[in-house]
């Protein structure tokens, strides 16, 4: 099978989207498919190409076996408004460019969001005359509004039709939530082209090998009950929330709070730890992904938090999964579908998101029974082992995507 995957993000970026694609991929070659991926410069979240890259018109490289074009566009920071939207238009604009001299394809799949990603697979079929999927990790335009980046208003309405217009035109739907699929059944065609295919994690990298208490000593943190948070620092996560539990906690001299990642947040959030004169919080910004198990080994209670939002029900976090995969104990603040998943694993405390004392408190009892901890970590692993191993959900998503092909090519022959 030849699969084209346009995707905005995609390693060595660490983000959550560029984690499920490039696993994807990898494991899409390993099974013997030819795949080619078009993005651009690696940049996110600081709009700042990475050491080795640059920002060039067409670039070409092999990754695990993937062939990986890079296209130029407009950079900016995971911050801001304007510059991002052009940020996402130029990646659509160059990728209807650059669709002419792309490889053949039996199937196409584009990422969304960002919204106008999720797009270039509609303006590919034509000309690669391939089936199309749309794959969603978040609803947009409603999660624009949640976040408070844009208000209700034409430009929404308009986004709206878009993102509507897009559900039916797509070949399939595949989303990456059981939440998602109300909301995009309503506004499709045909609600039986929609697909479920979870994030997991790579059970082979994320294990917990790696000395935990040699990593704290790295890192300045030897004995200490870590609570952390990886992943982005960014609107929608109510950070904040962290500094005060952790000032709740700061005479506990057993317990520290890390974070790691980068975003729209961050500076703020650092200004905040050193106005407060807050010791027991160490912000190290983001890391390569070749660092998440030495992080993650050096993790005794992970911190998956969102703002209280009802459009945040229906989402499930990446890190529950790898959280889960390194034994690592959750603390979340997340309601909905993964608060549902949390309770099935067996895996954590669920707190109310946003709510300070409830953090304080889940940080704190871990700390105290070190034995519920552990207790949480196994049944974790046991838990992904059994229904989120990357490597099957992978072959679950080709499943869909043969079946795309069967269907078309079965189409074109009655035609």
């Amino acid at each position: 099978m030849r699969i084209l995957f346009f995707s905005h993000y995609y390693t060595p970026e660490v983000n959550a989207p560029a984690s499920r694609t490039s696993e994807h991929c990898k494991t899409w070659v390993k099974m013997g498919h030819d795949v080619t991926v078009v993005t651009c410069a690696p940049n996110h979240p600081t709009g700042k190409v990475y050491p080795g890259y640059k920002n060039s018109l067409w670039r070409v490289e092999t990754i695990d076996g993937v062939r990986v074009i890079r296209l130029w566009t407009v950079l900016a920071a995971n911050a801001g408004f304007l510059m991002r939207i052009l940020n996402y238009v130029s990646y659509l604009c160059a990728t209807i460019v650059a669709i002419p001299f792309l490889p053949r394809a039996d199937v196409i799949v584009s990422t969304s969001p960002q919204f106008f990603c999720g797009l270039a697979g509609f303006f590919a079929r034509p000309f690669k005359r391939a089936p199309w999927a749309l794959e969603i990790r978040d609803i947009w335009p409603e999660s624009i509004v949640t976040v408070g980046a844009m208000k209700k208003g034409r430009a929404i309405r308009f986004l709206e039709w878009v993102e509507t217009s897009a559900y039916r035109q797509a070949d399939a739907i595949i989303s990456v939530t059981k939440s998602f699929v109300p909301h995009i059944a309503e506004r499709c065609n045909d609600p039986d082209k929609i697909s479920i295919v979870r994030n997991g994690a790579d059970l082979k990298v994320f294990q917990r090998s790696a000395s935990g208490a040699d990593v704290k000593k790295n890192i300045g943190l030897a004995d200490r009950f870590v609570a952390a948070y990886v992943g982005t620092h960014g609107m929608a996560h109510g950070l904040g929330v962290i500094l005060d539990a952790a000032e709740i906690l700061r005479n506990d001299t057993r317990i520290a709070f890390l974070m790691v990642g980068d975003g729209a947040e961050r500076a703020r959030l650092e200004a905040d730890r050193a106005a407060r004169g807050l010791d027991n919080v160490l912000i190290l910004g983001q890391r390569p992904k070749s660092d998440m198990p030495a992080i993650w080994a050096a993790t005794d209670a992970s911190l998956i938090l969102l703002k209280r939002s009802d459009m945040f029900k229906k989402v499930l976090p990446s890190k529950m999964t790898e959280a889960m995969a390194m034994q690592c104990p959750i603390v979340l603040g997340v309601e909905g579908e993964a608060s549902e998943l949390l309770a099935e694993a067996d895996a954590g405390i669920a707190i109310t998101p946003e709510s300070t004392d409830e953090l304080a408190r889940a940080v704190l009892r871990l700390a105290d029974d070190p034995e519920l901890a552990a207790a949480f970590g196994a049944r974790g692993r046991t838990f992904v082992n059994e229904q989120f191993d990357r490597e099957k959900l992978a072959a679950s998503y080709i499943d869909i995507l043969q079946a795309m092909i069967d269907r078309a090519r079965g189409g074109a022959k009655r035609a």
